[in-house]
């Protein structure tokens, strides 16, 4: 518990010192750190998020940078999102799950690294 409980605040302090998405760090850690399956690992990090971002989007809001019919929008969408992918992970071998998500760490991992144009 004391390892998932650090794993939680070095995530939650990341994401919101960087604006990363928790599950990027979560899943990894809780696969390497904690031995978890890989598909047990999605789903708890994705538990877990819950809070994370609830906190994040209150602490944004107060600050004016919530675009609260933006997000509704996207938040909406991702609930039945979320369960058609359910019924995809539960369809598709682990491995080809494990290799899909590394190949989008590092793709996430890419556009972090990557230049950026400056703001006009």
């Amino acid at each position: 518990m004391i390892l998932a409980a650090l794993i939680g605040v070095l995530a939650g302090l990341a994401a919101g010192l960087l604006g990363i998405g928790g599950g990027a760090l979560f899943v990894p850690a809780l696969v390497l750190v904690l031995d978890l399956p890989p598909l047990d690992a999605q789903a708890t990090s994705l538990l877990a998020i819950v809070p994370v971002a609830l906190v994040g989007a209150a602490r944004q809001h107060r600050y004016g940078n919530l675009r609260l019919r933006d997000g509704l929008l996207v938040g909406g969408l991702a609930v039945p999102a979320a369960a058609l992918g359910v019924v995809i992970v539960n369809a598709v071998p682990e491995r080809a799950i494990e290799v899909g998500f590394a190949a989008l760490l590092l793709w996430v991992a890419a556009q972090l690294v990557r230049p950026q144009a400056a703001p006009a």
